[in-house]
């Protein structure tokens, strides 16, 4: 059972004088401490969200089909609702754009030997993108011989999949 020792021992007299103090060590009590950690600790683990980031947030519109499935290889431009892009989860700037995406076909192209119809661009333009910023990057894809241009949408009747 435990008991309380106080830090100052009373004396055991009446006299003043002779006034024996004794000083106990101080003692850490652990269990609060792990307590706080550990909230914290379940804190983070809840609030932290297990999603691919990207640089730009977007919001694709919706459609219900079927998703292709072929091994192509991909250029992936993200454009953002203020008209921001984002080239394979980059942010590039507008004017750098054509000059990125003709680098990066002329790369696939020496390195893989292969035509241009393998190679696919992919748009995934948030629903509320100007369609200005939309039809820039079509453009741009054009003026690089890219013809093979398909748009990322979400599956409004998503089912959850077994992994």
């Amino acid at each position: 059972m435990l008991q309380h020792r106080p830090l100052l021992v009373s004396p055991k007299t009446n006299d003043v004088d002779r006034l024996e103090m004794a000083y106990l060590a101080p003692e850490i009590n652990l269990i609060p401490f792990i307590d706080v950690l550990l909230v914290i600790l379940i804190f983070l683990m809840i609030s932290t969200t297990f999603t691919q980031y990207q640089e730009l947030s977007i919001t694709l519109p919706s459609i219900a089909g079927e998703s292709s499935a072929s091994s192509v290889k991909e250029i992936r431009v993200a454009v953002s609702k203020d008209g921001k892009y984002a080239l394979n989860g980059n942010v590039v700037q507008t004017a750098a754009l054509a000059e990125k995406i003709s680098l990066i076909k002329n790369q696939v192209m020496q390195n893989n030997e292969a035509n241009i119809n393998t190679l696919r661009v992919v748009i995934s333009a948030d629903a509320k993108a100007s369609h200005q910023a939309v039809m820039q990057v079509l453009e741009i894809a054009s003026q690089a011989g890219l013809n093979n241009i398909v748009f990322a949408t979400q599956d409004t009747q998503a089912t959850p999949k077994k992994r």
